[in-house]
């Protein structure tokens, strides 16, 4: 076994089948027994259930009938679309799927080794950050001899329902599944990042634009083995499992089986005035009940369309569950998408390759402020600091990077009346580019990006942020509240994402000797014009340069401006605070930069903290010569290290 799994329970698959072909009896697992408390907390099935084998269901039971497909799944009394609805994705993609049921062929029944049977499979999730095997045995839940929960199409194959029974052991019971989120079941699958999208507060409905990008975005995550799911919210005059006039049904989450641009022949041409059709395919849980609008099974328009391309599209008339939609039309009728992405890491790939950093982390609370780490998102602007802080940098001069923040699985505290998921979100704050400890005060940095704040137990965002020095703070919307979360970065090039856990320079022997930080000054330069210009055309290619005791800090080059923006930040942790501080301007040349000229400062705490002009002047004294070009700068300065 891979020492990069953990056991759920502790329980050992190989050692527990040894056991029980050893002494010639079939697996009972002692930590999820067949009893009413695995079945439910609150609510009872309406009829007794009885725990059969699959060998007293049928003659000739199965792991997989003809392989595994998404047709292989059927939902049955638990209100788990969600999760039939994931495992019909999961079906779709052998290398996913093969993952969360490792070694299938092994795990097979032989009917001529009928003694090496033993009642015991295992199946394989990525659980808050690591991949976690789940060992069940074979006795599910029937009334009058059937599966009452999810099953096979095909009386003999039982992946789909051991399936579930592993996943409801991971939730402490069959009941705590009633209820959830596809995307959530499906990142328990693959460890994807999961992205929700609200088809009506985009606009999806009525932009044509809007539903062409979000079109390509669907067809790239869908070839890259991406899985994406879909669902009409409830709304007034329409409660959850109605059906539509349309036949869709509320509240319901279906699976995404494809996304196909269908191209039309020259008939079509004329119909329909387009060269090709935006389709999307979706399946139903249930098995049954689907679109009845343009190009749902028996419409008319497929008689328009040549049998071979209807079978490159795989269509089928039948009451399966599955059927096509324009895309168009999807946007109009469903409100709401979870497109989970198989975010790309490897090396060796035709595809882009992304830099991954995670980590593992939580809140936590503490009466003391410098300790505490629970507080709140921004509105709570006197605790919003007291929360974890990571760093990451953005190298390039411009990097997408995709941020993803998960809570702990709350499923398992259904029993307590504790099972909803706890609002959570988080901020990216552009900071200083030197910044090496905890963030005190708001002063001189960005707020570039606010994640939404929703009680899902994923929040996920994309931003294109420029080169620098960012903080990310993953928080709980309201202070105070206590669980673990885990934090996904994804750039382009390496972000060396880590946690702020010092407030302030540590004292060592080292420090003792040379002298300990007597003030702590922040500096935001904002920009700087009127320089002198450098080259022929009439510009320069400026950049500064802030100096501070032994330390140093650059800012990134403006191309061809002697009026330049540079929003450059930095912070000093500083022992003499008699030497000033020195803000240099210079020219970027090939061969050697050239000086245009400094400011120096004294920066105390009783300095200006307004945003303020300096006049460049020239090397030397502060009563050095004038030289052309002005700085605008914001200062701060404070005896108290962990004032900023």
């Amino acid at each position: 076994m891979s020492s990069s799994v953990r056991l759920f329970r502790d329980q050992k698959y190989k050692e527990l089948k040894g056991q029980c072909i050893e002494h010639g009896r079939l697996f009972e697992d002692p930590d999820f027994p067949a009893s009413d408390e695995s079945l439910f907390y609150t609510t009872a099935p309406p009829r007794k259930v009885e725990w059969k084998r699959p060998k007293e269901l049928c003659e000739d039971p199965r792991l997989f009938v003809n392989g595994i497909s998404s047709h292989d799944l059927h939902q049955g009394i638990l209100g788990n679309c969600w999760f039939v609805a994931a495992c019909s994705c999961l079906a779709l993609q052998e290398t996913l799927w093969q993952k969360v049921i490792p070694d299938f062929k092994e795990q097979e029944w032989d009917p001529k080794k009928t003694e090496k049977y033993a009642g015991i499979f295992r199946f394989r999730f990525w659980c808050f950050g690591e991949w976690t095997e789940v060992v069940v045995d074979d006795l599910l839940p029937t009334v009058d001899g059937k599966l009452i929960y999810c099953h096979s199409n095909v009386k003999n194959e039982f992946w789909s329902a051991l399936l579930e029974k592993a996943y409801a052991k991971m939730a402490g019971s069959y009941e705590a599944l009633d209820g959830g989120s596809a995307a959530d079941a499906i990142v328990d699958f693959t460890g994807a990042v999961a992205e929700s999208v609200d088809l009506i507060k985009g606009k999806y409905k009525e932009t044509i634009s809007e539903q062409m990008k979000l079109f390509e975005e669907l067809l790239k995550v869908h070839k890259r083995g991406g899985l994406i799911s879909c669902s009409i919210a409830a709304s007034s005059g329409f409660a959850n499992e109605m059906e539509t006039a349309t036949g869709l049904v509320i509240g319901h989450a279906y699976s995404v089986t494809a996304v196909r641009k269908l191209r039309l022949g020259e008939r079509l041409i004329l119909s329909f005035k387009a060269e090709k059709l935006f389709m999307i395919r979706l399946r139903n849980p249930w098995g049954k009940r689907e679109w009845n609008g343009a190009w749902s099974d028996n419409s008319e328009e497929w008689k328009k369309v040549s049998s071979s391309e209807c079978k490159r599209l795989g269509l089928t008339v039948e009451n399966d569950g599955e059927f096509w939609m324009t895309f168009e039309d999807w946007c109009k009728n469903f409100t709401d998408v979870d497109i989970c992405r198989i975010v790309n890491t490897s090396y060796f790939s035709i595809h882009k390759t992304w830099e991954k950093k995670m980590m593992q982390g939580a809140w936590t609370k503490n009466s003391e402020p410098l300790l505490n780490r629970s507080g709140g998102c921004f509105d709570n602007r006197d605790t919003f600091l007291q929360n974890p802080q990571y760093i990451f940098d953005v190298k390039k001069t411009e990097d997408k990077v995709l941020v993803s923040l998960q809570q702990e699985d709350r499923r398992r505290y259904k029993k307590e009346g504790k099972g909803e998921s706890i609002p959570i979100g988080f901020e990216i704050l552009k900071v200083e580019d030197n910044r090496r400890y905890r963030l005190h005060k708001l002063t001189v940095q960005e707020r570039v990006a606010t994640s939404m704040y929703i009680n899902t137990r994923t929040v996920f965002l994309k931003r294109v942020l420029k080169q620098g020095r960012y903080m990310l703070i993953p928080t709980t919307y309201h202070p105070g509240i206590i669980t673990k979360f885990i934090l996904r970065l994804f750039t382009d090039v390496p972000s060396k994402l880590r946690e702020l856990k010092a407030d302030k320079p540590q004292m060592t022997c080292w420090r003792l000797l040379c002298g300990y930080p007597r003030r702590v000054t922040q500096i935001k330069i904002h920009s700087a014009e009127g320089l002198q210009k450098q080259d022929r055309s009439g510009g320069a290619d400026p950049y500064v340069l802030i100096k501070c005791e032994n330390q140093q800090v650059r800012s990134v080059v403006q191309q061809d401006a002697t009026s330049a923006v540079f929003d450059t930040q930095v912070i000093f942790y500083r022992k003499n605070i008699d030497s000033p501080i020195i803000i240099q301007v210079w020219n970027s040349n090939v061969l050697c930069d050239q000086f245009l000229g400094q400011a120096l400062l004294a920066a105390s705490p009783g300095d200006p903290r307004e945003e303020q002009t300096l006049q460049l002047q020239g090397r030397g004294s502060r009563e050095a010569a004038e030289v052309p070009g002005r700085i605008t700068i914001k200062v701060f300065s404070s005896d108290d290290l962990v004032a900023l």
